[in-house]
């Protein structure tokens, strides 16, 4: 596959321009023209694309990149003229999707972490940048709180932080992966009994327990492995390429 067709094929998947976004999605640096081995993660971070170059990948395909909107992000200097420096150096093609990996509807990370939670009913929600970006999931059953945050515990290899201020049975659950616990107030609204995120708010841990809604954040970089993955498998299986998940790991 060569680089061109691969930003196609993964544009056409994802969507991007269906969602205003805090970041460019698709190709961030141009490499080498020609895609047989992938490597994908988290973060673009240096230590990523270093171990991306040691694995002989073609392609790094990440859900946060190296460009944001924020101007101190533009500046080549420090780390970021280290990562540039790597991708110079390996002729390495990079590609991020944020919120387009977030929002897809079988493979986004919002998705994935319904499926593996046991819903049996999953829906788009919670608007951001003009577009849906979670999902609201209804379980197969209700289950105890703490059926849900052990499942929680396991999908996401962590244990997550807990709010319990909500009904003894959870049967919904609003999920936006990453930095999103002010959306609890959408989660509210839908009478969601759980909302799931990546990062916590101190604010919100009040309006939880004022407003009795069950608030869990099981870290940033733990409940944004999962779209990556998939996506990695997706192409694995309708491209035939070789792809390979390097984790590198995030206390947040």
């Amino acid at each position: 596959m060569t680089r061109d067709e691969l930003c196609e094929v993964l544009d056409a998947l994802l969507c991007p321009d269906e969602v205003t976004d805090v970041a460019p999605n698709g190709l961030q640096f141009e490499g080498r023209p020609e895609i047989r081995r992938v490597a994908l993660g988290v973060t673009a971070s240096l230590a990523f694309l270093e171990r991306a170059v040691a694995a002989q990948a073609d392609a790094a395909i990440v859900h946060h990149g190296l460009f944001w909107t924020d101007p101190a992000g533009l500046r080549i200097v420090r780390s970021m003229r280290r990562r540039i420096g790597v991708l110079c150096r390996a002729d390495l093609n990079l590609l991020a999707y944020h919120l387009p990996l977030d929002r897809h509807p079988t493979l986004g990370n919002n998705a994935q972490l319904a499926q593996r939670l046991g819903a049996s009913e999953i829906e788009p929600a919670f608007e951001m940048g003009g577009a849906t970006i979670g999902v609201r999931a209804r379980l197969a059953e209700p289950v105890p709180l703490g059926e849900i945050v052990a499942r929680i515990a396991r999908v996401t290899a962590r244990e997550p932080l807990v709010v319990p201020a909500g009904p003894g049975l959870v049967a919904t659950v609003g999920i936006v992966s990453g930095d999103a616990p002010k959306l609890v107030a959408e989660s509210l609204a839908h009478g969601d009994d759980l909302f799931l995120t990546g990062e916590p708010s101190e604010p919100v841990v009040h309006l939880a327990r004022e407003e009795g809604i069950h608030f869990v954040a099981a870290g940033h970089h733990a409940t944004e492995r999962l779209g990556v993955r998939a996506l990695g498998a997706w192409l694995e299986r309708e491209y035939d390429l070789d792809c390979r998940f390097i984790e590198v790991g995030s206390p947040v």
